[in-house]
């Protein structure tokens, strides 16, 4: 039997997918079946014709005059961003964001859970409660395997991201969320989200002065 080939899409798409899947979870819980194109593509803030076009990548679905099954859009979309089930996670940096990051519990209601942390200083007061182990770096390697980790959470200052990126990548991490604010220099199988508020401000500063 072979595998299926997972449908090559682009990444601004698979964006756009995270939005809808959103928009139908909020729908699901308002009890709500059914949805045009329409009212969906006006709920994700995008166009119909796009909406349609994003959704063609699972063939000829929704019924004219009916719209779209929520309950059978939401679950195809959660198996193509593979988050109909909780992927493993490991978060490193364990300082303010890290924290806040560790005390956040909506992770898991979107599909993930942070399994374990690491920090240099494992044994440094932080203010918060952790339901998450905290380790040390020496025990990186181990959890990875032992928990079947792909993604990591990089929460370290701009001067150690790159080293621990390195180590990521050397115990198979394949996706890094990066909220430090260095460049990161990885192989060209792993894919890095960079994530820097400051870009982010200085972006809202820029359409703020139009």
């Amino acid at each position: 039997m072979k595998n299926s080939v997972r449908p090559v899409i682009p990444p601004k798409t698979i964006y756009r997918m995270s939005v809808y899947l959103r928009c139908l979870q909020r729908l699901r819980s308002n009890g709500i079946q059914t949805v045009s194109s329409e009212a969906l593509a006006g709920a994700a803030g995008v166009k119909p014709t796009q909406l349609r076009k994003d959704l063609t990548h699972f063939g000829q679905f929704g019924t004219r005059g009916l719209g779209y099954d929520v309950a059978q859009l939401s679950k195809m979309i959660s198996d193509l961003l593979g988050t109909n089930r909780l992927q493993p996670v490991v978060l490193i940096g364990v300082g303010h964001l890290g924290t806040a990051l560790l005390s956040y519990r909506g992770f898991e209601e979107e599909g993930f859970e942070i399994v374990a942390a690491f920090d240099v200083d494992v044994d440094r007061h932080r203010d918060k409660a952790k339901k998450t182990p905290v380790f040390g770096m020496d025990r990186l390697g181990r959890v990875i395997r032992e928990s079947g980790v792909r993604m990591a959470i990089l929460t370290v200052p701009a001067s150690a991201a790159q080293e621990v990126a390195n180590a990521l990548v050397e115990q198979g991490i394949a996706g890094i969320l990066n909220f430090s604010p260095a460049m990161l220099s990885v192989p060209d199988h792993v894919m890095v989200k960079n994530v820097n508020l400051a870009i982010e401000l200085e972006n809202l500063s820029y359409f703020l002065q139009q």
